[in-house]
């Protein structure tokens, strides 16, 4: 965000939302629900701005960063669940990754709506799975499919923050997922170095997340021991 912009948005605010004892203020949540969607819309244009061959290669440098991630803390992986995304809209595309840490025996997962305004639901995926269109036609997993917990759990970013918290779609469905998870996966946002944000006005309902990474690496990194 650039200083003129961040100086317009503050001065929105009769106090800074980061800062105000009353986060639940409506008037105040009203002005972050707008200046987010103006945020959402201008990143996501961003990101489909960027050339196919520039969205391949930052990528393809997230995916080598996200392995080393899993290599170094949690030891490949290995005996556990981890819950991918399917690109849409010019997210970060790691499906090759997928197929990687299928073939070393890691459990793949992918997250689905199955009822709406309710947490999502994670079925095993594997690159024998036959895919079948779900809410706003993502291809997921068929009903059949196992479902699975996730022990780490993958969430693309439209935008992002140094305090760990996560621009999305504004449907509330990750947020609302980890609070009904227990114990709560590890989570690990993916998204492009360019959308990052001086704050997105955290509230209440915004859950900071355990890693960032993006094409430049690990960007955010919290204890998770």
């Amino acid at each position: 965000m650039t200083k003129n912009t961040q100086q317009q948005t503050e001065r929105a605010f009769a106090s800074s939302p980061c800062a105000s004892p009353d986060l639940a203020d409506p008037e105040q949540a009203r002005d972050v629900a707008r200046w987010r969607k103006a945020e959402r819309s201008r990143l996501r244009a961003a990101r489909l701005d960027m050339t196919v061959a520039s969205r391949q290669d930052k990528g393809a440098d997230m995916a080598r960063h996200l392995d080393d991630l899993l290599q170094d803390r949690f030891d490949g992986a290995h005996g556990l669940t981890v819950s991918f995304y399917w690109p849409i809209k010019g997210e970060p595309n790691l499906r090759a990754l997928m197929v990687q840490l299928h073939e070393q025996g890691v459990q793949i997962a992918l997250p689905l709506v199955e009822t709406r305004a309710a947490p999502l639901v994670f079925r095993r995926w594997t690159p024998e799975t036959r895919m079948v269109h779900g809410d706003w036609n993502i291809p997921v997993p068929p009903p059949e499919a196992e479902q699975v917990t996730p022990d780490i759990t993958l969430a693309p970013l439209v935008g992002w923050d140094d305090e760990g918290y996560r621009l999305g779609y504004g449907g509330g469905y990750f947020d609302r997922t980890l609070a009904a998870l227990s114990p709560r996966p590890v989570t690990i946002g993916i998204g492009f170095e360019s959308a990052r944000l001086a704050t997105i006005f955290p509230q209440p309902h915004d859950i900071s997340l355990d890693f960032i990474l993006t094409e430049a690496g690990l960007r955010i990194a919290k204890d998770t021991r």
